[in-house]
């Protein structure tokens, strides 16, 4: 495997993910450690009620450059980021979902870019999910192409490299799913140059997705929230 001369910031959320977040980390430091310079891996335990905060814990103390995040409650995707992305030292943040269905091998794919652009987003070359996530997202992406001009091919795949200094520009408002949406809008905004990238899927073996229906009225009151700061910021630097 190609080693980078690069330090990197890995965010997992983890919200009841007690069958997949030790496979998921013991995975991650593995690979990083062959993949990369330096790194450090912040796992957010977003309110978990299962085993997912015991797991977490036990892995603390049983590997290097390993930190956890405990939140007492469920705050929701975009907050669990969010402080992920404020706890990170290094100069480059990556994050992916801790449900086992991304490759983490795969991020050499994105550091390949990181030196020329700002951000490298993943999308999923052959998705392994059931037809109603694969539904959702069809409708989600055309709305976000719609109201934010968004020209990118997969807006939630969670696979994502950014420079540090994005997020000193940025201030995440989302709490849940929308937050990705949030980021590459404001990004686009901003003139932060992105890069896609093909990565692989996996179907989900373990546990339940915590994505549904159920989400879309919560997502459609924040997509109008946030739409209008960004209608703000992009006054601000026209």
């Amino acid at each position: 495997m190609e080693r980078f001369d690069k330090e990197v910031s890995v965010i997992f959320p983890a919200y009841n993910e007690e069958e997949n977040i030790e496979v998921c980390i013991l995975t991650a430091h593995c690979i990083l450690k062959e993949l990369v310079r330096d790194f450090e891996i912040i796992i957010v335990n977003d309110g978990s009620a299962d085993q997912t905060k015991q797991h977490c814990l036990d892995l603390e103390k049983r590997l290097n450059k390993i930190r956890i995040i405990s939140k007492e409650k469920n705050e929701g995707y975009g907050c669990a980021l969010r402080d992920g992305f404020k706890a990170a030292r290094l100069d480059l943040i990556f994050f992916s979902d801790s449900d086992r269905q991304f490759d983490i091998v795969n991020l050499k794919d994105l550091l390949q870019y990181i030196d020329d652009y700002e951000i490298v987003i993943g999308y999923r070359k052959n998705r392994q999910d059931p037809w109603k996530r694969k539904f959702l997202s069809w409708g989600y992406n055309r709305l976000c192409w719609f109201l934010f001009g968004l020209n990118v091919r997969d807006i939630d795949c969670a696979f994502k490299l950014f420079h540090r200094r994005v997020f000193d520009k940025i201030d995440i408002e989302s709490k849940q799913f929308f937050v990705n949406t949030e980021i590459l809008s404001k990004a686009s905004v901003l003139h932060f140059n992105i890069k896609e990238v093909g990565v692989a899927h996996f179907p989900r073996v373990d546990g339940i997705s915590k994505v549904g229906f159920v989400h879309i009225p919560r997502t459609l009151k924040e997509i109008g929230r946030i739409y209008k700061s960004i209608h703000n910021l992009k006054k601000d630097y026209r």
